[in-house]
């Protein structure tokens, strides 16, 4: 299994600390030839990074995991492509806000305590006197009065200091979704993905940037993420949610308006993410239990690439997985070396937060949180699903009574979304959407 022991590049790192380490030494003992040392340094890290791009990678391991649409349907499972025959407006507003509430209390949840060691989470919760796994917002932030996202600061993400729904990325694609959905329908391409991203956006993390900066450039949209060494990120799924908000019960094509999005970055597994969290939502609003919702966005993407091979390992794992530790402490063995922000580690924790908590949603997106990693991320994705299962009559009010009916963006023109308005435009694309895909 390659996503296991990846290459150790601590002595590479070190190595580098201490050149720059001694360069600045030997600059402030007025010694010469610095510039030109450095020079032949960046020659050959640059010919080093010129071979390792060039390495040959495995066929058989692309053949199971293709970026064409019609391709990776070729590979896909048996699996349902329509859970709802009908659109039941009253109960998709149900199911909806259930979703979106859910999906905002498990990223908000999470922000505080983004990335952070289990120990780390652990400590902060003995320190604030908080439960942990947290049942409730936090009641202090390590750096109440440091921003983020230009917007908040790390106190308005807590208990007491909320007011409306901080801004947080996992937040602006759900509504940046509804905005593209609105100006363009289910009908739009990969292109207008990359132009939403300029006309709304001021920056976007790493793993959409390269290839956002290549769309800049001249490369075509179709292009712009090939040459992209984080295109296998987690961005990808967090920006699902509104295929699988507007196409209810449609897994099939909640996941192909997924890939046009995921396609302007991401590609192989990255690119599958996001089509198979859309389908999972898609599903979640027709089914009884989370899980069927994971088994149903299976069924959407390649059933051998490593996605849908981990995925199905937490599946059959999780009878074991009795809480937050069981679930990092697998994940970690399984995945030695993966990065925090990748798609497949996190989509593992995803499901074990899932399997641990059911259809209660304070166990899902807390025990989710305690998990780490990219956290804030998985447990908004957890949130999301458990709650398109369970509605929002079955989310305690504490979760969202603080939002005040409205969320903080980054959005040019766009900084106040209300969740009243957003979940009615949701619903009006969403009955368009669905009589038109369902034949």
């Amino acid at each position: 299994m390659p996503y296991k022991d990846y290459p150790d590049l601590t002595k590479s790192r070190k190595l580098l600390e201490s050149i720059e380490m001694y360069a600045q030494q030997k600059h402030e003992f007025g010694a010469g030839g610095i510039d030109a040392a450095i020079r032949e340094l960046e020659i050959a890290l640059e010919a080093v990074l010129d071979k390792v791009k060039r390495l040959p990678i495995d066929d058989a391991q692309k053949r199971n995991e293709p970026d064409l649409l019609e391709d990776i349907r070729a590979l896909r499972a048996k699996g349902p492509r329509v859970l709802w025959e009908k659109f039941d407006r009253e109960l998709y507003l149900e199911k909806l806000e259930g979703a979106l509430l859910a999906r905002l209390a498990g990223n908000i949840l999470g922000a505080p305590v983004e990335g952070w060691t289990v120990k780390r989470m652990e400590d902060w919760a003995r320190e604030t006197g908080d439960a942990f796994p947290p049942t409730d917002y936090w009641s202090a932030a390590y750096a109440p009065l440091a921003e983020r996202y230009t917007i908040n600061r790390f106190k308005d993400y807590t208990r007491d200091g909320m007011d409306g729904v901080p801004a947080d990325d996992d937040i602006i694609y759900t509504m940046l979704g509804i905005l593209t959905l609105e100006k363009y329908g289910t009908d739009f391409t990969t292109q207008n993905i990359a132009d939403m991203w300029i006309e709304y956006l001021n920056w976007v993390w790493v793993d959409m940037e390269i290839a956002l900066n290549n769309y800049k450039n001249g490369v075509p949209a179709d292009r712009m993420a090939d040459d992209n060494p984080y295109n296998q990120m987690i961005c990808a799924d967090i920006r699902c949610d509104p295929y699988g908000y507007v196409l209810p019960g449609l897994p099939e094509k909640a996941a192909g308006l997924a890939y046009r999005d995921s396609y302007a970055s991401h590609r192989r597994n990255g690119l599958y993410g996001g089509m198979f969290f859309a389908a999972a939502i898609s599903a979640a609003f027709a089914v009884k239990h989370p899980l069927e919702a994971i088994e149903i966005g299976l069924t959407e993407i390649p059933a051998e690439s490593e996605l849908a091979r981990s995925v199905r390992w937490a599946l059959k794992t999780a009878s074991d997985i009795k809480n937050y530790k069981d679930a990092r402490e697998a994940v970690d063995e399984r995945f030695k070396g993966m990065v925090i922000p990748h798609t497949i580690n996190n989509a593992c924790l995803t499901t074990f937060g899932l399997a641990i908590g059911g259809t209660d949603v304070t166990r899902v997106i807390s025990e989710t949180v305690a998990m780490g990693l990219d956290n804030d991320c998985s447990a908004a994705t957890a949130g999301s699903i458990v709650g398109a299962v369970v509605g929002r009559r079955n989310i305690p009010e504490y979760w969202y009574k603080r939002f005040n009916n409205k969320v903080h963006t980054y959005i040019k023109d766009n900084r106040i979304f209300y969740i009243d308005d957003v979940v009615l435009r949701y619903a009006k694309q969403a009955e368009l959407a669905f009589y038109k895909h369902v034949r």
